[in-house]
């Protein structure tokens, strides 16, 4: 198996999947390879993408597993209110000028402090008038955003104020924290996945950039490091390849191919 990040990895920074990148999956699929996206994105990201490729992604940083193929949600991990709740009146106390919204899988709910804006994804949003309303409909991720500080930063006041509560990580927006259900992660997810498919972990190659992608990059047989990954991505993988402009996932195929 093969299980891939998207931004930042598989995509190129405009967002698009390269010629080389597709006829290299096509070539692993082909060779009996199962190939399987796992991202912070959701499920309506991946189909936007439109490559004509089915098969299984793992959305929401695990929280959602998702088939491309008929666009159907197999299972979904939400995140309990309380939790969010607590998590939110935690960091509201910590962050400067910090602002909440969650993800429902279909859709960006945002309160008003929340100023974040994805260009990308400008369809899927919708404003609440206050934070209390966020917590109406049932979500699978919580998002923290503060102009102020960096991702890492909040992932640090986060597991220091409300370590335990939840599952914080991020994926490369500044100052974008990711608050899941704990236990909930990329390898949790990818892992359960394997055990349907009778497939080892060292039977696994992993590809990320960054730290929410930490955890399949252990977990996998083989870890790859993308040229542009995060310090962090960078120290712990096992192996490193090109970067996501230079296509470095089709580099690092086609060499495990020949």
């Amino acid at each position: 198996m093969i299980a891939t990040d998207l931004d930042g990895t598989l995509l190129r920074n405009d967002r698009t999947l390269s010629r080389r990148t597709l006829n290299a999956l096509r070539t692993a699929v082909e060779a009996g390879v199962e190939v399987v996206f796992v991202t912070a994105r959701p499920p309506r990201f991946v189909d936007a993408l439109a490559t004509g490729l089915a098969g299984t992604a793992i959305c929401s940083n695990g929280a959602i597993t998702y088939d491309i193929g008929s666009r159907e949600v197999v299972s979904s991990r939400p995140l309990a209110v309380a939790a969010a709740r607590a998590v939110s009146a935690a960091l509201r106390e910590a962050v400067t000028a910090v602002g909440f919204g969650v993800e429902t899988g279909h859709h960006v709910r945002y309160e008003p402090s929340y100023v974040l804006r994805m260009p990308e994804d400008a369809a899927a949003e919708m404003p609440v008038a206050a934070l209390d309303d966020l917590w109406t409909v049932p979500f699978v991720k919580l998002l923290a955003y503060s102009a102020h500080h960096t991702a890492d930063e909040m992932v640090a006041a986060a597991e220091a104020v409300a370590a335990g509560r939840a599952q914080f990580t991020h994926s490369g927006g500044h100052g974008l924290l990711e608050v899941s259900a704990a236990g909930v992660g990329k390898a949790g997810a990818l892992a359960a996945l394997c055990a349907e498919r009778g497939v080892a972990a060292g039977d696994v190659v992993a590809f990320g950039d960054m730290p929410n992608d930490l955890s399949i990059l252990r977990w996998a047989g083989i870890g790859y490091a993308m040229g542009n990954a995060h310090e962090a991505v960078l120290a712990a993988a096992d192996r490193r390849t090109l970067t996501n402009e230079q296509d470095g996932v089709a580099a690092a195929i086609e060499s495990l191919l020949t």
